[in-house]
């Protein structure tokens, strides 16, 4: 036992770097996804002099899609090269790519267009996009190499930054913003760009791709994975668009992508459509507090994958996300306090375990060394809906149809409910490892 101990310290050493960087990752990856369009569209506006709506979301849309075909080309980057070396550089990249966002300006306080370079816009928030799948794809395929047992529970810590970004970017910032800073963003998005830099050099100097690399074993074990003795480390792709299992998996995550992404990136559009800047500035108090109880819920779905498994606790996902989708359908032109009390604890339900479920599904049916090599493609396939539903939520809801937008997407959430349905049997692939690694550990 004392010769394991030493061990044990350098896996815990590493678990807590792990934990730090992928909170930041998840921040990260919530943010310049999709939810800090709320910032640019609070400060950029039409009225004011600035670009329209449909213009500040046409680059993410392109961007969107161009990033389907990047999520198989990192997935494979981080197969063949290495989870870090790949991480690293674009990690930076999307750093600089805030840095044009903030230089481009266009905001409605300098003078709105014609204080702006609209290309230069365009281009920088393209290349955020762009960096934006290393963030998630990276941070998931670390944790899922260095735990089993645990895995949920770490993932769901992880997930605390996509909760957090929607309370410091999505409910704290634009009152900040308008308040404090005169409706400048700009420093926020530097500041942004400074922590990608932090991040990189976390990742280069602190954290091995692997427990393996680091002589050490998931979960802090003695031994290898009962599980993948004798298992193959990857699938082909040919292997995967014929496996029927990954494909009703691509359905059942297709939901939760265009639910989450098109809600939160049309979240201030929908209620400024609805009553102006003013209902959308009180809505944000309660977006903040859906926000932090979304903290809560990922540890709370994180503990439910680890026990009653991922598959189940999918399922109860599902039904959660349609609570802010209903709400934001019936929502009124005057502040309706029940109402948004709904829609915040429905949006802790939702953004909370959104990220949590996802990776964990993947490895439920395919295991710790399958994991990217299907996960390169199931997500590369979700995020193809996915890619439109920002620009989609935001026409419909400008022309004013923003109960057929949530009515589209209470539609796809039940078709994805009822595909999961036909799951429900299918096994844990690490089942081995979660039942015999806490009789183990080290």
């Amino acid at each position: 036992m004392k010769t394991e101990s030493p061990k044990k310290k350098r896996f815990i050493f590493y678990a807590v770097i792990l934990a730090v960087l992928s909170i930041l990752c998840m921040f990260m990856h919530a943010g310049l996804q999709t939810e800090h369009m709320n910032i640019v569209q609070t400060f950029i506006t039409e009225e004011g002099g600035g670009w329209s709506a449909n213009m500040t979301m046409l680059p993410l849309t392109i961007a969107n899609l161009i990033a389907v075909v990047l999520t198989f080309v990192f997935g494979t980057l981080f197969i063949r090269v290495g989870v870090r070396k790949i991480m690293i550089p674009f990690i930076v990249l999307a750093g600089l790519g805030c840095v044009g966002i903030a230089l481009a300006n266009g905001l409605d306080c300098f003078g709105g267009a014609t204080a702006g370079n609209y290309p230069f816009f365009f281009a920088s928030l393209m290349v955020v996009r762009c960096s934006v799948p290393v963030f998630q794809m990276g941070c998931m395929m670390l944790i899922t190499n260095w735990f089993i047992r645990l895995r949920g529970r770490m993932v769901s810590i992880s997930c605390m930054g996509a909760t957090l970004f929607t309370v410091v970017g999505t409910s704290v910032m634009p009152n900040v913003i308008a308040k404090s800073w005169g409706g400048d963003y700009r420093p926020f998005y530097y500041g942004v760009a400074a922590l990608c830099v932090i991040m990189a050099v976390i990742l280069g100097f602190c954290l091995k791709d692997s427990p393996e690399d680091a002589g050490l074993f998931p979960d802090a074990s003695d031994h290898a994975p009962i599980s993948e003795e004798g298992a193959t480390t990857s699938l082909k792709v040919s292997e995967v668009l014929r496996d029927p299992i990954a494909w009703k998996m691509t359905l059942v995550q297709i939901a939760p992508n265009v639910l989450i992404s098109g809600i939160m990136s049309s979240m201030a559009i929908s209620f400024i459509s609805k009553g102006g800047t003013e209902l959308w500035l009180q809505a944000t108090v309660y977006v903040s507090f859906g926000a932090i109880g979304g903290i809560a819920c990922a540890l709370l779905f994180g503990v439910l994958i680890d026990k009653i498994g991922a598959l189940k606790t999918e399922a109860l996902f599902l039904i959660c996300i349609l609570i802010p989708t209903v709400t934001l359908m019936f929502m009124p032109s005057k502040k309706n306090v029940l109402l948004l009390v709904i829609f915040a604890v429905g949006l802790a339900f939702s953004i909370g375990p959104a990220p949590v479920t996802h990776p964990c599904v993947v490895s439920h049916l395919y295991g710790r060394k399958k994991y990217q090599s299907v996960n390169r493609i199931t997500m590369a396939l979700q995020m193809i809906p996915g890619a439109f539903s920002g620009i989609l939520m935001t026409g419909l809801i400008g022309a004013g149809h923003a109960k057929l937008a949530y009515l589209i997407l209470i539609i796809l959430d039940v078709i994805s409910f009822i595909t999961l349905m036909t799951m429900m049997k299918i096994p844990d692939a690490n089942a081995a490892d979660r039942d015999t690694l806490h009789h183990k550990a080290g």
